[in-house]
């Protein structure tokens, strides 16, 4: 049998002898129901399969207790309290220019890899400067080529738009 420490986060939650409230409905360790019995009738059980009789429900009538190793479902409870914190989504920002050489597009391409495996949002966005507006399908290419190398490990959240002197898309992870 585990031996109770209160906590302050426990402080409503009573075991074994803590219990005053007589008598009882039990449920067994594998779940099953064993009704309503004496405390003393559902201590002895309790402590013939060597676990904790804990009051689960107190301000039922009778209260409901359940046979289980209390030092393991502390355990279980404070993991799955821990469990709760989640990557927090970040989007990130790759820039290209038309213009862009292939090594230099290769390396921009692996970096977006590592942000979509990270869970992380990508805006990939095409920036066009002077002249370059002229050949807007250049940077078409270039976004394609990109989405092309990408498209195992993303979707396409917002499809490809041009606004002013940028063209813009931005990925999921899948």
């Amino acid at each position: 049998m585990a031996q109770w420490k209160p906590t302050p986060g426990d402080a409503k939650q009573r075991i074994n002898e803590q219990i005053r409230i007589s008598p009882v409905r039990v449920i067994g360790a594998d779940g099953s129901q064993l009704g309503i019995l004496p405390l003393e009738k559902a201590m002895e059980t309790a402590r013939s399969a060597q676990l904790d009789l804990v009051e689960v429900a107190p301000n039922d009538r009778p209260p409901v207790c359940r046979i289980m190793d209390f030092g393991k479902y502390k355990y279980q409870q404070k993991k799955r309290q821990h469990k709760g914190h989640s990557h927090q989504v970040k989007i990130k920002e790759i820039r290209v220019r038309p213009k862009t050489g292939g090594h230099d597009l290769a390396v921009k391409v692996n970096k977006t890899r590592e942000f979509l495996t990270n869970k992380d949002k990508v805006i990939i966005s095409v920036v066009f400067r002077g002249r370059e507006m002229a050949h807007i399908e250049e940077g078409r290419k270039i976004l394609n080529g990109i989405l092309d190398q990408l498209g195992d490990v993303s979707k396409i959240e917002a499809p490809p738009v041009h606004h002013g002197r940028r063209m813009v898309c931005t990925l999921a992870p899948k």
